[in-house]
């Protein structure tokens, strides 16, 4: 895992602030295990993990004026410095304005500012420590640095209302750890603090201008084409990519270093998984230059993007080959080399269970092993389509948004294909309807209290994992809703959650003219984000960086910009990306091109759940989660069974209850610490009780 940690010390606090390491208030020296100083006293700032030279980049006009950049970034040191003293104005939006997704933090005298990014992927965390205040981009060197207990309301939220903001606030799993929300950042003055959005504040309150379709797709792809741009031109050396992992009979090169879990040398990108995917792939072969270096297949093609299909033998025969055929059609482009992965069992969700620990639970646990399967054939930098569903796709939602801004016409055929797909039921069209209306005229303030009435009252209109399409529709027509795990939570946990809702709903929440679909869909996109960062680190391959372009601030804003009545209609994501291609020169594509890819995603996860059904309930004979109050094991190893057994329950719910024992247990099993130093904070982790009273974290990775 790679982070940054600092601190901003009081100008007369307790303790002093070094370079060296920071004396805490009992004499003792602290600073991150592994870590390369970015600058020194008063405020120092550190860069921790395996960085790649060209990740980590300090330009400074002066010894108190000075930027950090760490990630991928498409800004030229000159820009860097344009952007440093834009900020020192108090224009934070030039720190987000560059391609490429990273993290940006500016020094001016004593006042720091860290930006975060727009989706969640790069958070920002911080605490009160010393006097002063510590940040990071990961929370759990924090929780370890001022010894944090679990925050079992926020474990409890997680569970019952993981896509309510109102549920979460700025909370994490560790008591006293604070994150800044996406499109905000935080500003540190001598250590105070405080957190500001920098996204323009009319975007978020009103509808976006009528834009010509066709000019914000062109907006949507000279995004794109510059975020894959700036992935291809950074530096493409690979710590130890030069080493050979030694002889293993019948292997070349690059399958000797897939079985010692390092990636091929060069650039690279998944075929499978959906359009998203097969357009970063494209694009990237298509671009100017030579994507990558792929050795020891013995073709002699030299340099080409290496292009990877997940093969599920577990899945549909018709299904398979179908994706098979339009990705072997794809890579038939002479700038890819095609790689087919085939997994059976052993790559199922739930199959494999051990793994890292994680910087914060999420559901996409259960997946880690299925994923780095297909990640050890990749390359060192490889492209994921992440994102793109929540970034390009209308949220049901949205046609409430259609109704406010009095464009009704525009539902016709997103409604039609409700319909369509409910059998031709012609009281789809009413109901969908009734629900757009009703939400439109319900005040984000009036949601929220429904929704902690409804937990308090375990009413929870989450739709089963049948219903399809209309009812997952009509249940995201509201502007908060429970999760799908929440059913099979306490009565106790759902009150705690019940009266987070109702707190958050007196703070000053979205404004009068907020329109539900756009909020919702906002955060939609931090939720996925932010257990895509848990999966990067779960499924984490030795020397490889995951790209996921869509989520990077340029395109997520192009993305906002594309009008409601091009959002809503039926297949806009696959119409929107074949936009983009065309635009940029590929033309040709095989048929079936943008056949969504969630439904056999939904089969993996029901066969795998069958499959290691046995397991999973021995995991809840004595869970944590019980000993935390959340839960009642019984019902949960009953729900595991029933769902084995072909039961339509939500299957996302009980992915959220496995994944979150998988953390507690891997959390309470830790040793060490994040920090040199600290001798107190090495001691063993006790292994009883994880209640908020007692619930005293592990001490380091």
């Amino acid at each position: 895992m790679r982070w940054l940690v600092g601190w901003s010390s009081t100008a007369a606090g307790p303790v002093r602030f070094g370079s060296a390491g920071s004396t805490g208030t009992d004499g003792e020296t602290v600073h991150p295990v592994g870590s390369q100083l970015l600058w020194g006293d008063p405020d120092p700032l550190w860069a921790v993990g395996d960085w790649r030279p060209d990740e980590v980049r300090v330009v400074s006009a002066d010894e108190q004026t000075r930027i950090a950049v760490l990630g991928t970034c498409g800004a030229t040191d000159e820009q860097l410095r344009v952007g440093l003293f834009a900020a020192r104005g108090g224009a934070l939006r030039h720190l987000t304005a560059w391609p490429g997704s990273y993290t940006a933090v500016v020094q001016v005298g004593r006042r720091l500012m860290i930006a975060g990014d727009l989706a969640g992927a790069r958070p920002v965390f911080y605490t009160p420590w010393a006097g002063g205040t510590a940040y990071a981009t990961a929370a759990l060197p924090l929780a370890d640095l001022i010894e944090a207990h679990l925050d079992i309301g926020h474990l409890a939220a997680l569970l019952a209302a993981p896509d309510v903001p109102e549920a979460l606030h700025d909370s994490t799993p560790y008591q006293g750890v604070r994150r800044i929300p996406p499109g905000h950042a935080l500003i540190l003055r001598a250590g105070a603090r405080e957190i500001a959005g920098y996204e323009p504040v009319a975007s978020l309150a009103v509808a976006a201008p009528s834009a010509d379709p066709a000019h914000a797709v062109d907006a949507l792809r000279d995004a794109l084409v510059e975020a894959v741009r700036t992935r291809l031109a950074a530096p493409r050396h690979v710590p130890g990519a030069d080493i050979d992992p030694g002889p293993v009979p019948g292997m070349g090169p690059a399958e000797r270093r897939a079985a010692r879990g390092m990636p091929v040398p060069g650039i690279g990108a998944d075929l499978s998984g959906g359009p998203a995917s097969a357009t970063l792939a494209l694009l990237a072969a298509g671009l100017p230059g030579l994507p990558g270096t792929v050795l020891g297949h013995g073709t002699g093609a030299g340099e080409r993007l290496l292009a990877v299909t997940f093969n599920d033998l577990t899945a549909g025969a018709a299904g398979r080959e179908a994706e098979l055929r339009r990705a072997g059609a794809i890579a038939a482009n002479p700038r890819l080399h095609h790689v087919v992965v085939t997994a059976g069992e052993e790559a199922l969700p739930y199959a494999e269970l051990d793994g890292p620990l994680t910087d914060e639970p999420g559901p996409s646990l259960v997946t880690a092993a299925r994923h780095r399967a297909r990640l050890l054939s990749g390359s060192a930098d490889h492209f994921t389509g992440h994102g793109a569903r929540q970034v390009l796709d209308a949220h049901p939602a949205r046609l409430a948004d259609l109704l406010m801004d009095r464009r009704r016409r525009h539902m016709v055929k997103p409604v039609a294909a409700l319909a369509k797909a409910d059998g031709g039921s012609v009281l789809v069209p009413a109901r969908v309807y009734g629900a757009a209306r009703k939400l439109a005229r319900t005040s984000y303030r009036t949601g929220v209290e429904s929704l902690a009435d409804g937990l308090l009252r375990r009413s929870f209109e989450t739709p089963d994992a049948d219903a399809g399409a209309v009812g997952a529709s009509l249940a995201a027509l509201a502007w908060a809703r429970p999760g799908p795990a929440a059913r099979w939570l306490t009565g106790e946990a759902l009150a705690e959650v019940s009266v987070r809702l109702q707190d958050g709903a007196t703070r000053p929440g979205p404004g009068p003219g907020q329109r539900p679909g756009a909020f919702r869909a906002r955060a939609a996109l931090a939720r996925h984000a932010a257990d895509l960062r848990v999966l990067e680190q779960a499924a984490e391959v030795r020397f490889q960086r995951l790209h996921a372009p869509f989520l990077d601030n340029q395109v997520v804003r192009a993305a906002r910009a594309l009008p409601e009545a091009l959002r809503v209609r039926p297949g806009a994501r696959a119409d929107i990306l074949r936009a983009v291609l065309e635009g940029a020169g590929v033309s040709e594509l095989p048929a079936g091109w943008g056949a969504p890819s969630q439904r056999s995603s939904a089969a993996a996860a029901r066969t795998g759940l069958r499959v290691s059904a046995d397991h999973l309930v021995q995991l809840f004979d004595t869970p944590l989660l019980a000993q935390t109050g959340l839960i009642e094991a019984r019902v949960v190893r009953k729900a595991l069974r029933d769902a084995a057994d072909g039961e339509p329950l939500p299957l996302d719910g009980l992915a959220d209850l496995v994944s979150l024992e998988l953390w507690l247990r891997r959390l309470l099993a830790r040793r060490g610490t994040c920090w040199t130093g600290t001798p107190a904070r090495q001691r063993a982790v006790p292994t009883g009780s994880v209640a908020p009273q007692r619930g005293a974290l592990g001490a380091g990775r």
